[in-house]
Order: C-alpha cells, then structure tokens, then sequence
C-alpha cells in the first residue's frame, strides 16, 4: 500500500462571501494520479487553490504528509513539495522561457535539471531564448509545468493543461504525464477534457455544487460511465 501523501477532510472554502466548497473529503496516496471531474463550477479548481492557501476563508482540513496545513501560507505550503500549475499558466511574458525555467526557487531536492527538462520538452529546448509572449498555447503550457519540475516539487496540482490545445500537444502532455508517474510524482489533475484525463488517472472524484459526489477506480471506469453521462455530459 502507498501511503498517504494528502488526505483533506470536510473541507469547506470562501470567496467573499460565496460558500464554494461544501465539506470536500479526498486522499491522494503517493505516486498516484488523481482527476477532479466535474462541470464548470463544481469546485474543482477551487479545492486545488484551497490546498495551496490562494482562497479566501477556509475551515476543515488539510493535510500534506501527514502535517495541517489549513493555517499556512501559501509560499510554506509550496515548501512542503506541493507544485500548483494554474489554468492562466502565469508566464513571464518579457522574460525568455529558459529565464521563465530559471525563475522559481527550489522547494525541495531533486528538482529537475535544464537537460532533464529539454529532454522532455524538446520544443522548449528549441525556443529556449524566445520570449514568452512569442510561445505557442501548447509552448506555454509545457513551460508552465516544466517550471514547477524544476523547484523539488514532487506533489504537482495542475489545473485544465490540456484546454484549448492542439490534439498533437495533448497528446505530449498526456505522455509527460506517464513519465512522471513512473519517476514517483504524485498528480491531482482538474480536467473538462474527458478522454484526455479517463486513461491517466489511478482514481476519480467526481464534483458538484461544491462535494465529491463520486469517487471510484481506473477499473471502475467502464461501469461509472452511465453516471459520468449524467453528471459531466461525456
């Protein structure tokens, strides 16, 4: 058995005054890749922001290898090893893409190295002294994720990559993906691309109104489809 890596219980998160998450239970174990489904506004990327410290008011429940983390900051939550990619993807638009890789500080040992990273990113390798307003949707997005691999972070939130993306980038993300499950990262994915996130995830916990409604295993999968239909559309 895995151990568990994080573990969030009754989980109940604000903006102002809007109530966005209503008691939200979930674990993710080590190593394992976790997707987050549910239609727009369910909550989704709200649990990975209230994971990170990046909500309003939040009461319940937090825990990253073993430790709360309800009352941290943000920027000590991101020492813990937790890397958050977020869908604006967040790109230095006046700096290159190598200068975008070398910007964040290191959060943990082990971070990837340049090499390590142009080798899985061969196009970053290419437009390594471009800058970041010249990169391609796809470009951008291998940056935004290639940047936290380069911190130490070994639990990544990443939130909607694959949006508005090219079949072919989809594809290299999805392979990125595998890659780093087998080099023991562990992953929450927030997807709407249901076939993109269906062969990737070890588990699934399915969103609405602000609850896990759902949860189930890949080798549930086929028997989950009929609900799926109803409550994602896919």
């Amino acid at each position: 058995m895995s151990r568990e890596l994080l573990r969030i219980d009754d989980l109940h998160a604000w903006y102002g005054e809007s109530h966005i998450l209503h008691g939200v239970n979930l674990t993710v174990n080590e190593g394992e890749v976790v997707t987050l489904l549910g239609r727009n506004g369910a909550g989704r990327t709200t649990t990975l922001r209230a994971i990170v410290g990046m909500t309003g008011a939040r009461k319940g429940s937090i825990k990253i290898n073993g430790d709360e983390v309800l009352k941290l900051a943000p920027h000590k939550v991101a020492r813990l090893g937790v890397g958050y990619c977020p869908e604006e993807r967040g790109i230095f638009a006046s700096l290159t893409a190598e200068e975008n890789l070398l910007l964040p500080p290191r959060v943990g040992a082990g971070g990837m190295s340049l090499d390590e990273i142009y080798s899985m990113f061969p196009n970053l390798k290419e437009r390594a002294s471009s800058p970041g307003t010249r990169l391609s949707g796809g470009e951008q997005q291998m940056l935004a994720v290639a940047r936290i691999l380069r911190t130490g972070a070994r639990l990544l939130l990443l939130d909607e990559i694959s949006e508005g993306l090219a079949p072919v980038i989809v594809q290299k993300l999805a392979e990125m993906i595998r890659t780093l499950k087998d080099k023991g990262y562990t992953i929450v994915l927030v997807e709407q691309n249901f076939r993109f996130a269906a062969p990737l995830a070890d588990r699934f916990y399915v969103m609405e109104h602000g609850r896990i409604v759902k949860t189930f295993g890949q080798s549930e999968l086929s028997q989950n489809m009929g609900m799926l239909q109803e409550y994602l559309g896919v």
